[in-house]
């Protein structure tokens, strides 16, 4: 893309430039917030299902900075613009970009990584009408959620994590995918302000262990109140902070 098509962007207060396409889907919150949810040993390999232009990959690089990180699309769009995120935030020595189809799962990615975490599109093309141009692999899950969990459970190493943002909507689907193949699985709301009906959930599993209680978590509210500045807690995260999920 040429530079008047795609804008660089400031994001963990300015500790980390995005470089994504200045219309159609631009990475925010969600990025974010499944970058602040991670956390990992010194050394682990960590591998994102869909990075799109790199917007959380590279958050979790900045964060992690002890860990390497490798993104998986398909997009050749989206690749060339995580790419040069990875040059630009002079990641490259921490974090590359692969082209791969997550529907697929070739044997020489099984149990290869400590960790996994994706942003998986939210919504099913037959159900609601066509987003805006550019937005259409973002928002369109052409690819059903069941091949993102799998992919997820097939590069990941026997009690490695796997962690997630979605639909709060989408929760039960997410539960039912991960029970037979996950334990120690944890839910995290994220609301709007306090009490309010949460919009997104992030949820984390570990490969392998046998299945027991689901643990939900009261969440995080975005704002204290409605129409306000970010809360306390939600700034530390768009900020570089970790999310606590307790």
């Amino acid at each position: 893309m040429k530079d008047s098509l795609v804008t660089y962007d400031r994001f963990l207060g300015g500790a980390v430039t995005v470089v994504q396409p200045a219309r159609g889907y631009r990475a925010g919150m969600d990025a974010v917030l499944l970058a602040a949810s991670l956390s990992a040993k010194l050394g682990e390999s960590l591998a994102e299902a869909g990075s799109g232009a790199g917007a959380a990959l590279l958050c979790a690089v900045h964060r992690l900075p002890t860990c390497h990180f490798t993104g998986f699309e398909r997009d050749t769009a989206s690749i060339t613009l995580a790419g040069q995120g990875i040059a630009t935030n002079a990641f490259a020595a921490r974090a590359d970009i692969r082209t791969h189809d997550i529907a697929e799962r070739p044997s020489a990615l099984e149990n290869v990584y400590d960790q996994s975490f994706s942003n998986p599109p939210f919504f099913d093309p037959t159900a609601v009408r066509a987003p805006a141009p550019g937005k259409q692999a973002a928002y369109l899950a052409d690819t059903p959620l069941k091949a993102w969990i799998l992919f997820l459970h097939h590069i990941t190493k026997p009690g490695g994590r796997i962690t997630l943002i979605h639909r709060a909507a989408a929760l039960a689907d997410l539960l039912e995918l991960l029970n037979p193949r996950t334990g120690e699985i944890e839910v995290l709301p994220i609301r709007p302000t306090p009490g309010a009906e949460a919009g997104r959930v992030l949820i984390r599993a570990r490969k392998g262990l046998r299945r027991g209680p689901v643990t939900l978590y009261e969440g995080i509210a975005l704002h204290d109140v409605a129409g306000g500045p970010y809360s306390t807690r939600a700034s530390a995260c768009f900020e570089g902070g970790a999310l606590e999920w307790r």
